[in-house]
């Protein structure tokens, strides 16, 4: 199968989105993957990110959320961000019908689809790259409330540089988490997975890092 391009109607507006197949032979489910407040569905970290999930043997759906669409840089209220997300995903079961159906994405696209996920949304699985756990420089901001109420099996990827995202307080907030969730903490990587010289790793080694974990994770989930 080739890629395939969508307009998702979202209230009286649409948006866009597109499905593209697993990079291999077995496909071990489809990921609805959102992308983060300052980018969009065509960005340079959402496209590694969909190509190192292709690899690791999902079919890929990226998507922009409304505001992104209209061209704004403003984010959209969460409930909206929710209400996008859940109107791709139904479009997905409808067109695709896949076996196993994953949601998440990058920073604030994967908050959303946690927040989905912690009011009963029904996945096979959440899967978060760089989850945003507070504001830069705003640990005291937890955004963590909801994710107790979390019960699908969770796989979430974060740097240890993450500015966004610091470990101690993560690994604090994971000790009141019942859904089982395995963490991966990429050593040297930021919110964008941007490794430095100096660390002796790459970009590129990072994304292929996520993306074996996430082969190993599918196939604990078939």
């Amino acid at each position: 199968m080739s890629a395939i391009e969508w307009k998702i109607p979202v209230g009286d507006a649409h948006v866009s989105a597109v499905y593209e197949p697993v990079i291999g032979d077995q496909e071990l489910g489809v990921f609805v993957c959102a992308h983060g407040a300052g980018g969009s569905m065509s960005d340079r970290g959402m496209l590694a990110t969909a190509n190192s999930m292709r690899k690791a043997g999902l079919g890929v759906v990226r998507f922009n959320f409304l505001y992104k669409e209209k061209g704004s840089g403003r984010p959209d209220p969460m409930p909206l961000l929710m209400t996008t997300t859940s109107d791709v995903v139904a479009h997905v079961r409808t067109q695709l019908a896949p076996k196993r159906l994953y949601v998440g994405g990058r920073s604030m696209g994967g908050r959303a689809a946690s927040m989905l996920a912690a009011e009963g949304y029904a996945a096979d699985g959440l899967i978060l790259l760089a989850y945003p756990l507070h504001p830069a420089g705003q640990p005291e901001k937890l955004r963590d409330a909801h994710l107790p109420r979390i019960a699908m099996p969770v796989l979430c990827f974060n740097g240890t540089r993450d500015a966004l995202c610091t470990r101690e307080l993560m690994e604090r907030a994971l000790t009141t988490v019942k859904a089982p969730w395995q963490m991966q903490w990429e050593e040297g990587a930021d919110h964008s997975f941007h490794v430095l010289k100096s660390t002796g790793r790459t970009d590129a080694q990072v994304m292929e890092s996520i993306s074996q974990a996430t082969q190993r994770w599918l196939r604990t989930q078939s």
